[in-house]
């Protein structure tokens, strides 16, 4: 029995969704955003969706949890929206925007130019003595952990000094250097 995939989706106000063949389109004060889909049926009632599967095979049970969270978080990005913070973490790491175009200055012989999408908002935060941090915000969570994922890709943190990109609150497992 599946238990993500039975929850009902509350629509907040102002939230429309058209719910089509094989195509549903979520709108808000945010954006839009679609997704396909297959082997389920979606049911709305007085602002609750409900995730409906035809069978209890096991590709339907995957598919009814897979949908029903990725509606949820469509819902919640074009109500709320979502926000991730990295931390530059190491001597002389900066990071700069001017516009969606990223400058990173992570250690190496040059400056790493990033372009961001447009659906991303981007905002960095130098304050003296504390590392730089770059906020991204966007209403469609898949693409901001894409570009989230991407940009600590750069400089992954390494675990003897914990230098490198990270998510703020994430936790670095270190390791002892050299036994003397």
């Amino acid at each position: 029995m599946s238990r993500i995939g039975n929850n009902p989706i509350i629509i907040p106000e102002g939230v429309n969704i058209d719910i089509q063949l094989n195509k549903i389109i979520v709108k808000g004060k945010l954006g839009e955003l679609t997704q396909d889909y297959s082997d389920v049926t979606f049911e709305l009632k007085d602002n609750i969706l409900t995730v409906k599967r035809p069978s209890d095979s096991k590709d339907h049970r995957a598919k009814h949890g897979l949908y029903r969270s990725l509606v949820n978080n469509m819902v919640e990005g074009v109500s709320v929206g979502f926000t991730k913070e990295l931390e530059l973490v190491g001597v002389g790491y900066r990071a700069s925007n001017q516009g969606q175009k990223l400058d990173l200055a992570l250690g190496f012989s040059h400056n790493i130019l990033f372009e961001i999408a447009p659906e991303v908002k981007v905002e960095t935060l130098s304050e003296k003595g504390k590392n730089p941090i770059v906020k991204l915000s966007s209403h469609d969570k898949q693409l901001l952990g894409y570009i989230a994922a991407k940009i600590r890709s750069f400089r992954k943190p390494e675990p003897y000094k914990g230098k490198g990109v990270k998510f703020v609150g994430e936790e670095i497992r270190r390791k002892a250097g050299k036994s003397a």
